[in-house]
């Protein structure tokens, strides 16, 4: 893509941040392939709640929004997305800002027609650029925390391949991408048999030398092809792993 071929990555990589600036056509253009990864880039995906989980998933990158009362593993960013696009002067109503409105599944289903989740569809379809930047600034934050959280033998090697990764026509998409695919890899609780799955474990997992995207999106199917085999049984993850890799493979094309 031409516009991926002149986008340079404006960070400064430290322990301390991060800064991503992005163009109006940069955002738009990384929020439309986030919004093709994670729902084939249609509008009714942008609402959606997956059988077998306990949350819907919102927006480009499939924020989570939890019911009151059930508190999962993964980590929320529902509400911090509707905070950031209020300020951007998106048309956030009120009930956007509140605790989520369904109770389960079934709730949401059969809400999904209705006028509450068509306003929601709207909004989001016209604020897929925004939705872009706050992606970005989840990256922003989220080396100093894996290095924080990296054992100390593994920090300068986790900070090479960031850099690595970042400096690829290419890459700054695959970063922002997989962060909120699947998170820094830096919570506790997201873990299964005590392997975690997110930017932290692929670029721990990925050499530090030789062609760094091939290899990030190695490393990545590596990590999710672990946290299957680790999954419980009952949420049969199994299903999930060809799109996953699916999606990985536009990290490097």
């Amino acid at each position: 893509m031409k516009l991926f071929a002149t986008l340079f990555l404006l960070a400064t990589i430290s322990t301390q941040a991060a800064e991503i600036q992005l163009t109006d056509a940069q955002a738009l253009e990384i929020g439309k392939r986030i919004w093709k990864n994670e729902c084939a880039g249609t509008v009714s995906g942008l609402t959606s709640w997956n059988g077998g989980e306990e949350f819907p998933s919102l927006g480009i990158a499939h924020f989570i929004w939890y019911p009151p009362g059930n508190r999962g593993p993964f980590e929320e960013s529902w509400p911090g997305l509707a905070k950031f696009l209020k300020t951007r002067g998106a048309p956030v109503q009120d009930w956007m800002l509140g605790p989520c409105p369904w109770k389960n599944r079934a709730a949401f289903m059969a809400d999904l027609d209705g006028p509450r989740l068509f306003s929601l569809r709207k909004m989001l379809t016209a604020t897929v650029a925004d939705q872009a930047r706050y992606a970005a600034m989840r990256l922003e934050g989220a080396l100093p925390k894996i290095l924080a959280a990296a054992p100390a033998a593994q920090r300068a090697r986790i900070a090479t391949n960031f850099s690595r990764v970042a400096a690829e026509p290419l890459g700054f998409y695959a970063l922002m991408d997989y962060v909120n695919f699947k998170g820094e890899g830096v919570n506790p609780a997201e873990r299964y048999n005590g392997q975690g799955w997110g930017l932290l474990q692929v670029l721990e997992t990925m050499p530090a030398s030789g062609n760094a995207l091939p290899e990030f999106a190695k490393a990545a199917d590596t990590a999710l092809t672990r946290r299957v085999k680790n999954s419980p049984p009952a949420r049969n993850e199994a299903k999930w792993l060809p799109g996953w890799r699916n999606r990985l493979a536009t990290y490097t094309r």
